[in-house]
């Protein structure tokens, strides 16, 4: 009996040195919206404008980025939600094996999720798996999967379709180079798709009078739109051969008038 007491003040000390550890924990960054979510707001305007011939250079890149916009805005809501709500610093738990778990609820439309966010911390990245759940209709889905940087400089993620056909869906690369400037790329990666590799190319920098930019490239029809635009001012410019019959800018003013490029 007398063996047995310093093997329970053994147990103990490794229990309470183990706990202490786990709660010493620090759980990694989550990436930032941006790295997920674009903001296309410059470019949502009532289809009055769209349809003003006077604005046909603007509209024209409108209606390009537009078309994305729904692709990621509408036909990615759940996923999209889940992330957003995702950075509003809901608390990590540790689950032991450099793991984390962020578990909330989130809204989309009229419905309610149940997300559970899984960060693996590695040596020099961090893995982020996302599954989403629907009471009485889909459970612990994994809807996208991820890597980032533990500076939260670049990362990628993988999105797929839904729960009823989990097939790839859209590709993403980020890259940020302050808190307000950066780069992020969504690609279509459907198995066998006809636009599989068509993609949109956002970015914005602060060293140019038209410091954002767009690159839409449809595969379907091997083409490639140029946008560029000043954030401040809304003037801007694009480059569609197949729409213009030409590989020149064609501008519009701070109010979205057609104007001669200078």
């Amino acid at each position: 009996m007398k063996n047995l007491k310093p093997i329970s003040l053994v147990l103990i000390l490794l229990t309470v040195v183990f706990t202490s550890c786990n709660k010493n924990k620090v759980a990694p960054e989550l990436p930032p919206q941006s790295a997920f979510v674009t903001d296309f707001s410059d470019f949502n305007d009532n289809a009055k404008n769209i349809a003003d011939t006077t604005m046909t250079n603007w509209g024209h890149s409108a209606i390009n980025v537009g078309v994305w916009n729904v692709i990621i805005s509408v036909g990615l809501a759940v996923p999209v939600a889940s992330y957003v709500e995702a950075v509003k610093n809901h608390p990590a738990e540790y689950q032991g094996d450099n793991t984390w778990l962020w578990s909330y609820s989130f809204n989309a439309g009229t419905a309610t999720f149940t997300a559970e966010l899984y960060g693996v911390l590695k040596s020099e990245t961090v893995e982020w798996e996302m599954y989403i759940s629907k009471s009485g209709e889909y459970e612990h889905f994994l809807w996208y999967s991820g890597v980032s940087n533990l500076d939260n400089k670049h990362g990628t993620w993988t999105l797929y379709n839904k729960p009823s056909d989990p097939t790839e869906l859209l590709g993403i690369e980020w890259n940020r180079a302050t808190d307000s400037t950066g780069n992020i790329k969504y690609t279509n990666i459907v198995p066998n798709g006809p636009e599989n590799g068509g993609y949109i190319f956002y970015g914005n920098d602060n060293n140019s009078d038209l410091n954002a930019y767009y690159n839409i490239y449809n595969k379907g029809e091997d083409n490639l739109i140029q946008i560029e635009w000043s954030q401040t001012y809304q003037n801007g410019r694009v480059k569609d051969v197949k729409k213009f019959g030409d590989d020149l800018w064609h501008c519009w003013d701070e109010t979205h008038y057609d104007v001669d490029c200078n």
